[in-house]
């Protein structure tokens, strides 16, 4: 069950001490996805430790059992405070995938580094989302519920998922344009891959999510096969006698993948 704020009321930054304002729903959040813009180095450090407790108490607790108030308690605010930052608890799944995309994306870049060869770049972000998730794999199909549902703001393709998606896809932007591959391949093509990698994750995140194997194995296994074989085809598709086929490609994605990825709030 979700918790609900009492009452509304319009503050510009909430105090860390409990009171009946507190209590209240603060003004709208000014980020999408229910998350509040943090306005100086405590507001930021307060929004972090929220987020840094719910995700503990999903992993203690599970996350259908914790509730915002018990969030707030243990995290020494008021539930105000964690209502202003985060408009209910599932918008917390929200500052996770924030959290997540930005350390995976400093983990990948660092591995990455000096590395040339495309398969072997993917490869090693793909596996950098892997070990900066490991730990929450436990009540991840949790989150999967509600990111599953393709209406819900949380889904990974939704708009208020554009900031997270959009850090993510640079990634592998990166990925592709640090690699020996990059110059030798159509501009067209080259400008939709990182979308299409982006994709590839979530096909990957997707088998994470309903692995049992110890430490994810399997999963990483598919990583460690479908890298090669993907820098295989992208390679090959430089090829003239394979360019009919790329260009019968890049339609369909502009067409009817690219379309269903939210790409701003408004959309």
């Amino acid at each position: 069950m979700t918790d609900t704020p009492v009452g509304s009321a319009s503050v510009d930054e909430p105090k860390d001490s409990d009171s009946t304002k507190d209590e209240r729903t603060p003004a709208a959040p000014e980020l999408p996805g229910g998350r509040a813009l943090p306005k100086t180095g405590k507001s930021e450090q307060t929004r972090a430790l929220i987020l840094e407790t719910a995700m503990r108490l999903f992993k203690e607790r599970g996350y259908d059992k914790t509730t915002m108030r018990a969030i707030a308690a243990e995290a020494g605010v008021s539930v105000g405070n964690a209502y202003y930052y985060f408009a209910s608890k599932e918008f917390l799944i929200q500052g996770f995938y924030d959290q997540m995309t930005y350390q995976h994306a400093a983990d990948a870049r660092t591995r990455m580094a000096g590395r040339k060869d495309f398969a072997e770049r993917l490869e090693i972000a793909l596996t950098s989302w892997l070990d900066c998730a490991a730990e929450y794999h436990e009540f991840a199909s949790q989150f999967f519920r509600t990111a599953a549902d393709p209406t819900s703001s949380l889904s990974p393709f939704s708009n208020e998922s554009h900031p997270a998606r959009a850090t993510a896809v640079e990634l592998f932007r990166e990925v592709l344009t640090g690699s020996e591959l990059a110059p030798k391949l159509d501009a067209e093509l080259a400008e939709l891959l990182p979308d299409l990698l982006w994709l590839h994750l979530m096909v990957v995140v997707l088998y994470w999510v309903f692995d049992r194997t110890p430490d994810t194995e399997r999963t990483r296994e598919f990583v460690r096969r479908s890298t090669p074989m993907a820098g295989r085809v992208i390679n090959l598709s430089r090829y003239r006698v394979f360019r009919p086929i790329v260009r019968d490609a890049k339609g369909l994605i502009q067409d009817f993948i690219l379309p269903t990825i939210g790409r701003t709030q408004a959309g």
